[in-house]
């Protein structure tokens, strides 16, 4: 399984992205599902993530601005994301748990991660 997370950029404060994570592989299925950030010279902290079911948890530094989603047949998630501020700038990279089962009867279970995507928020 992979995961190929987009659309990042460089935005003003109190603008907008929205950040999709796509997972792609052979015959799987995809439980919880997480966005993390990780800004020059911090630890790398959970933003948001989201279960199979749609349950959803948040930071404290996005409850009211970032929201995510997820739409199961595509098997993407997204993170919506509004008043940008500076402290936001990071790479943002998301993480998905996998069950995968081989052409051989394997399962598979495990948990992968994207390669990150990056917004800046200007000041």
């Amino acid at each position: 399984v992979q995961l190929q997370a987009s659309g990042g950029g460089l935005v003003p404060a109190g603008g907008s992205l929205r950040l999709s994570c796509g997972a792609s592989g052979s015959t799987f299925s995809i439980n919880d599902m997480a966005w993390y950030r990780q800004a020059p010279g911090k630890q790398r902290e959970l933003v948001a993530s989201i279960g199979s079911d749609g349950s959803t948890t948040y930071a404290d530094s996005a409850k009211g601005r970032f929201t995510i989603s997820r739409d199961n047949a595509k098997n993407t998630m997204y993170l919506h994301m509004i008043s940008l501020k500076p402290e936001d700038t990071a790479v943002y990279v998301c993480n998905a748990d996998y069950i995968e089962h081989s052409p051989s009867g394997t399962v598979v279970v495990g948990r992968v991660w994207g390669q990150g995507t990056q917004v800046t928020v200007q000041g």
